[in-house]
């Protein structure tokens, strides 16, 4: 008579000492310099409320035409400054008032390998133009009417 080995259940066996030098230990770290650009008025108005919530080293900017951006407190800031030591970008649009600077941040963050995402909020298309501008450097371009997406968005990348 042979007495069965007990088959380990999926949870123990990867829970076990063998299968520890599979395991990271080190926890997941937030982008180190996130920037979220707003390119025109609404879309400001949402950086202002994103930035309300607790994210880990990320400064939000209002745009002022191609190579000047503004802090939400007002303090003026040269783009190429701006994006100096920068991981991600997130650039939020609502209209096509922004595409000179949507092209701008494009360049710089290519140029840079800087990740790149664009927001576009709004029923229908009035930002047309800021889409056509940031489709060629933005790995993430998300079309949306839903502001909350914005929000997913900036923790998906851990800003």
């Amino acid at each position: 008579m042979t007495t069965a080995t007990p088959q380990l259940s999926e949870s123990a066996r990867a829970a076990s000492a063998s299968e520890a030098r599979f395991r990271i230990d080190v926890p997941i770290r937030p982008a180190r310099a996130a920037r979220v650009v707003a390119l025109d008025e609404r879309a400001a108005a949402v950086a202002r409320r994103l930035a309300e919530r607790p994210w880990a080293h990320a400064r939000f900017y209002t745009s002022q035409g191609a190579a000047l951006l503004h802090e939400l407190d007002g303090e003026p800031a040269p783009l190429e400054e701006v994006l100096t030591g920068t991981d991600v970008v997130v650039v939020l649009a609502t209209e096509d008032g922004g595409r000179a600077s949507a092209a701008a941040i494009g360049r710089i963050c290519g140029r840079r390998g800087i990740t790149t995402a664009g927001v576009v909020l709004g029923d229908g298309f009035e930002a047309d133009d800021a889409v056509a501008a940031l489709r060629p450097y933005a790995r993430v371009l998300l079309l949306s009417a839903d502001e909350s997406d914005c929000f997913e968005l900036l923790t998906a990348l851990r800003v």
